[in-house]
């Protein structure tokens, strides 16, 4: 799975919406960071809605992809929101549990 195409999809669907005046992901220790810079404007709204404008173009980036993502709002400093925002690609099993799973590594087809 591609998670840079993931979050460059993420990020364009992001800066299309009309609360965004720009965004960009920070890598630091290892943990991504997203900061989005909102018109002081708008800044209200974007608190109502962030969080719903996040997931969903998460969702659209995510679309028919097995990942799963983590959003934590961090701070706020001015128009300038950062969030804790993570794409997680699940753990595949490694061996069979006996419980019929739908993903059991028993009825995977050879490649």
């Amino acid at each position: 799975m591609e998670l840079e195409q993931i979050w460059s999809t993420f990020l364009n669907e992001l800066k299309e919406d009309e609360l965004v005046e720009g965004c960009f992901r920070k890598n630091i220790t290892g943990i991504p960071f997203l900061y989005v810079h909102v018109s002081s404007e708008k800044v209200s709204e974007w608190e109502a809605k962030g969080s719903v404008i996040i997931a969903a173009c998460a969702k659209k980036a995510m679309f028919r992809k097995k990942v799963t993502v983590e959003t934590h709002f961090v701070r706020e400093a001015q128009n300038l929101f950062v969030y804790r925002h993570r794409f997680f690609v699940p753990q595949e099993k490694m061996f069979c549990c006996g419980n019929l799973c739908d993903d059991c590594i028993r009825l995977r087809k050879k490649t």
